[in-house]
């Protein structure tokens, strides 16, 4: 079978303006995915101070999408997954200028904290505009090109781990990580949590793997059963260690485990844990 796509010329001021506007629609507006896990939590929750702060965190999500402020004090670094179908053609600049002046547009028409800073380990001096994004590309079959926006919250990423594990250590090796990890970050990330793995790849591939992962809509299990059993076994094993919500105890550390797998070298195990607030904010478009 022969193949034939039309190429689609794509401008970057149009992604700029995309860009733009996903930067302050994932700021303003908590998904209806990650809503209503929120409130079956809410219904389930043991504690009765952590219910109280489900409550909070339901109702700080309705306010900031009526009027249009940030679901958080902390707008995040602004992680960008591009997938760009292969025939595609990106005219009139820059793609990855684009996504910065696009990420530049819409942290300062959305009245949003700008938080990175250059010169990292000395001067520490803020962009003051939140640029430059973190950006991932992915080439893939299409002539359209898919923008994800991700505003990652510093205290949630302050959380993450990498862990090399031994290639024969198995699946409770993998989940005595993750919770010796939620353990340890404790109320730092602001759970609940939506909890990244990334298993299997290298260092690399794994860290972004479980970044990526983050955009799955929330609580959909994985397709691989065996891995869909993993993830219930950790989210289950998560909510037993009391940590509850915002750190105040109760039954409710994290809404659900997004575990990407994939193949690796037979002398490795790598273990990417990302973990992701409750305000677990992003936001897609298709051009």
């Amino acid at each position: 079978m022969v193949y034939y796509q039309t190429m689609k010329e794509i401008s970057t001021s149009l992604i700029t303006k995309t860009v733009s506007l996903l930067v302050q629609k994932s700021n303003f507006e908590l998904g209806n995915d990650i809503l209503k896990l929120i409130i079956k939590a809410r219904h389930e929750e043991e504690s009765p101070l952590g219910r109280q702060v489900l409550d909070k965190i339901v109702e700080n999500a309705e306010m900031a999408k009526s009027a249009k402020i940030p679901l958080c004090q902390d707008c995040g670094t602004t992680v960008v997954f591009l997938d760009i179908g292969q025939d595609v053609h990106v005219i009139d600049g820059d793609i990855n200028w684009a996504v910065d002046e696009g990420v530049r547009q819409g942290y300062q028409e959305g009245f949003l904290r700008k938080s990175m800073v250059s010169h990292p380990f000395s001067t520490r001096i803020n962009t003051n505009d939140n640029s430059p994004a973190i950006i991932h590309t992915n080439i893939v079959p299409g002539n359209n090109l898919t923008i994800s926006v991700m505003p990652k919250g510093g205290g949630a990423e302050n959380m993450s781990r990498l862990v090399m594990l031994a290639p024969e250590s198995g699946a409770k090796a993998i989940m005595d990580a993750v919770l010796n990890c939620v353990r340890e970050a404790g109320g730092k990330a602001c759970p609940p949590l939506i909890i990244g793995l990334g298993i299997g790849a290298t260092a690399e591939k794994s860290m972004q793997n479980a970044k990526r992962s983050l955009l799955r809509e929330a609580g959909t299990p994985n397709v691989d059963s065996e891995i869909a059993c993993l993830e219930q076994e950790i989210l289950m094993s998560v909510n037993r260690l009391g940590i509850g919500p915002l750190g105040m105890g109760g039954t409710t550390t994290a809404l659900a485990v997004h575990a990407d797998v994939h193949p690796c070298h037979i002398a490795c195990l790598p273990l990417a844990i990302n973990l992701q607030c409750h305000s677990a904010r992003h936001a897609t478009a298709v051009l």
